[in-house]
């Protein structure tokens, strides 16, 4: 099954279609597309879904999105790449 999941960003660069930001999800950190949230800031939380941020969302929400992860066992996964790989710079 295909999630999207919530992640905070914590830096960006580049403009417009090849906007891209470096987002933490919960320790991991991956590169992700920005263009379909071009209103998306350095603090933001997003949703994202097969590496593009699809919308913008509140801390509330994201914590709330993580909270049903966990409970449905699927935060687990994001915790063995985070063993696997660790955090990418």
């Amino acid at each position: 099954m295909c999630l999207a999941i919530p992640g905070k960003i914590l830096s960006t660069v580049g403009v417009d279609i090849e906007r891209t930001a470096r987002v933490d999800f919960g320790g991991i950190v991956r590169e992700v597309n920005l263009a379909y949230t071009p209103e998306a800031r350095v603090g933001n939380y997003v949703i994202v879904h097969v590496g593009m941020a699809i919308s913008v969302v509140d801390e509330e929400e994201a914590k709330r999105v993580f909270s049903y992860l966990e409970e449905m066992g699927e935060f687990g996964e994001l915790a063995e790449l985070r063993a696997d790989e660790g955090p990418k710079q």
